[in-house]
């Protein structure tokens, strides 16, 4: 019961998962001996000296030598029972990243393979980029492509990841928890989809700690009495279990354990309670030899307790994408408390806990993915979803999307299986089926009953779809599919579409205008302007010209007058359009704030769904007759909105000025009597006007707030932020990134 000692000992202030100090590169070794790795001793020295010495000269925020991190990396694959290349790896992970060591010495020192799975680890340099998240989704696009290549490329970057969190402490706050936030979007899920549910489990805790330090420390001491004043009715329970299997004659290992406390989180949120209404924090796990004692065992437990109706799962007959495989029973004691139940065999356990990589390890090192190989199946599905992905924004939102399990599972009316993400439709069964089938989709039979495209699939449903040639893709589709197929197959439909339409507006909008000053299409088509302004704006074609103009992405005029020369057109004094005159009377913010870069004649004005902050990314969407809308890169209208890379526009603040923007703040609380004034007292210290309140309480007892306040910037966001996180009370402060008060999505 290693994690139930470590939840009852270790100290409140601590981190879940403790570091451990002081390794050894002798340690290292140890581990590999301890899995039974052969391994060249003299060679892994030679790599151990060369990583140290060209890190010699760095230092970590902790203060610690740098090459600190990489020996750990380094233990950490070996004390999971990883070869001597991926030890390797892990000693120098960092090298080509972060000193002055060329891919081609590495290549030369310890071979083309090391050297690979080092590159394959090594992330894109942001300087390549302008956004961070731009550098973060093609880093995250090069790991899927070489982990498709070797395996061991996401293995080696997940123990990367994990020696991060544990040392997260030494960074600044903010960067703490923009990298544990994108830990448990990626690296968490990642795991996940590799079985790694020690690893998973982790990063998830550590993750927890540094986004809700308070809720954590909260949490954790909860469970610790509950632990505590429950440990003999566990124990009484576990004497039953070994009992009742002697008896049975079947012979079984026993053991039980603490969920990991961000399961505990999310299952508490999920279910709107507090830790006091929680009663299966603890799982019983029963490890036997073979599956027909697995079912043998659930036969003689829900004998003896009454199982809890709706609550077994059987992932031994339907086994997950990412290899688990268990039985799943929720039982009420005689006390009346449910507690869970856990049966597998001993192989499944091993999968279980380290799943691909237990997995892989035991394939004598076959790193290369096969086609039969269905392990590795989610992997090449991924890659094969997000090829046609150019935006890297677009890419990064869907791999998120791909990386969340698989939990409801369907049938075709042929009987084969599929597994989708909760809140699935019959549109993500149909694209998964065949694009075509998709882009014809009209309906769905849903066990044998028709039903409506938005409906949710539920595991077992028997799922066959509808279709008509003549039904094609709408937008509305986006705002209700589940899957990264489906909205990457109707984005590039649309995308299409939108195109063709966009091209004859923009070709009729420059005729027109051509007219005006009797220049023909065919003069303007063939002059020397019109090639040097199609290099320019790295456009291919007129087409893709006449595109850009019905787009919005620039006018006519500002069109005319790089192209033609002053003979040819007489230039007119460009004064605002009565569109943008009437505009800006209309619109709340005027196009001081921001500007669109390489255009002076549009129109922008920020998004009140996602009420963007100067200071903070934000991207164009060009919309029809009302301008630039302009959206914070986190919004969730942008994924939906810029289906069209066409339609998107670079924008940026233009200026400091004294003006305050609005932003939605939703904050749970506990219903303690006088909080509403401790809120409004501290934002007033920060000088944040209260522009909208509404406060309530939810099913759980709890308070929960939303309030809109004007803040000058990010920073003075982020200040407010953490004096409110601060208060005693607060559990939790959100800003809200999508339909608030009054959400305006900036549609077409």
């Amino acid at each position: 019961m290693p994690n139930l000692k470590r939840s009852l000992s270790s100290s409140h202030q601590k981190p879940p998962v403790q570091v451990r100090q002081n390794v050894r590169f002798d340690d290292v070794l140890e581990a590999l001996r301890r899995h039974d790795r052969p391994f060249d001793e003299e060679f892994l020295r030679s790599v151990y000296e060369f990583s140290r010495e060209t890190h010699s000269d760095q230092v970590r925020r902790s203060g610690k030598p740098y090459f600190t991190h990489p020996l750990h990396v380094a233990f950490i694959l070996a004390d999971q029972g990883f070869d001597e290349t991926c030890v390797a790896v892990g000693l120098l992970h960092d090298v080509l990243e972060d000193t002055l060591a060329e891919m081609e010495e590495v290549t030369e020192r310890f071979g083309e393979e090391i050297a690979q799975l080092v590159d394959g680890v090594t992330k894109i340099g942001r300087h390549a980029y302008v956004r961070r998240d731009q550098a973060q989704a093609e880093t995250f696009r090069k790991l899927l492509l070489a982990s498709a290549k070797d395996i061991r490329v996401i293995l080696i970057k997940l123990a990367d990841r994990l020696h991060n969190m544990q040392t997260l402490e030494h960074m600044p706050v903010e960067s703490r928890r923009r990298i544990a936030r994108e830990t448990l979007e990626i690296y968490a899920p990642t795991a996940h989809r590799l079985g790694m549910a020690k690893v998973q489990g982790d990063l998830e805790d550590l993750a927890f700690y540094h986004l809700y330090p308070d809720q954590f420390d909260e949490l954790r001491s909860q469970i610790r009495q509950k632990v505590k004043h429950g440990r003999q009715a566990t124990e009484k329970i576990r004497s039953r279990l070994v009992s009742l299997l002697k008896e049975a004659e079947l012979e079984a290992e026993i053991s039980f354990r603490v969920k990991h406390f961000y399961s505990i989180h999310r299952k508490l949120r999920r279910q709107g309670i507090d830790p006091s209404q929680l009663y299966d924090y603890l799982a019983f796990r029963i490890v036997t030899a073979s599956v027909r004692d697995c079912y043998a065992c659930l036969g003689v437990v829900h004998q003896a307790w009454r199982p809890v109706p709706g609550r077994f799962k059987d992932y031994i007959a339907m086994p997950k994408p990412n290899l688990y495989q268990s039985l799943h029973t929720i039982l009420v004691s005689s006390s009346g408390e449910p507690f869970e139940v856990q049966i597998r065999t001993r192989e499944m356990d091993l999968i279980a806990e380290d799943g691909i990589a237990a997995h892989w390890r035991y394939k004598e090192g076959d790193s290369e993915p096969t086609e039969t190989d269905q392990s590795f199946s989610w992997l090449r599905q991924l890659l094969e979803w997000q090829k046609d992905v150019q935006d890297p924004r677009t890419f990064l939102n869907s791999l998120k999307i791909d990386l969340y399990p698989d939990e409801v599972y369907v049938f075709s009316p042929k009987g084969d299986v599929f597994s989708f993400p909760r809140g699935a439709t019959p549109l993500d069964f149909a694209y998964k089926i065949h694009t075509d089938l998709g882009h014809h989709c009209v309906g769905a039979r849903i066990n044998a009953k028709l039903e409506p495209l938005r409906s949710e699939l539920k595991n077992g449903d028997i799922v066959e779809i509808v279709t008509n040639p003549s039904r094609f893709p709408s937008r509305d589709w986006l705002s209700f599919v589940a899957t990264s197929r489906a909205k990457t197959k109707i984005r590039q439909w649309l995308n299409t579409e939108q195109k063709e339409r966009a091209t004859e507006i923009g070709r009729r909008l420059v005729e027109r205008q051509l007219k005006k000053h009797k220049v023909g299409m065919k003069r303007f088509l063939g002059s020397d302007g019109l090639a040097e302004y199609l290099i320019a704006e790295g456009l291919a074609r007129p087409e893709d010209l006449f595109a850009f103009v019905g787009y919005g992405k620039t006018s006519v005029r500002h069109l005319l007058n790089r192209v033609l020369t002053s003979d040819e057109l007489e230039t007119e004094e460009q004064e605002p359009g009565p569109l943008r005159r009437a505009v800006t009377k209309i619109l709340p913010f005027g196009s001081d704030a921001i500007a669109v870069k390489g255009q002076s004649d549009l129109l922008a004005y920020l998004a009140k769904c996602c009420s963007p902050v100067p200071g903070e990314p934000i991207v164009g969407y060009i919309t029809r007759g009302r301008g630039v809308s302009v959206h914070s890169v986190e919004c969730t209208n942008v994924r939906n909105l810029l289906y069209n890379q066409e339609r998107e526009i670079e924008v940026e603040w233009a200026r400091q000025s004294d003006e305050l923007y609005p932003v939605v703040l939703v904050i749970e609380t506990e219903d303690h009597p006088g909080m509403l004034a401790r809120l409004t007292e501290v934002m007033a210290k920060h000088n944040s006007n209260i522009r909208q309140f509404e406060a309530g309480t939810v099913e759980s007892g709890r308070g929960l707030i939303e309030v809109v306040v004007e803040v000058q910037n990010r920073k003075h966001l982020e200040r407010l932020r953490q004096s409110i996180r601060a208060v005693p009370g607060v559990l939790e402060v959100d800003r809200r990134r999508g339909p608030g008060f009054k959400a305006d999505q900036g549609a077409d």
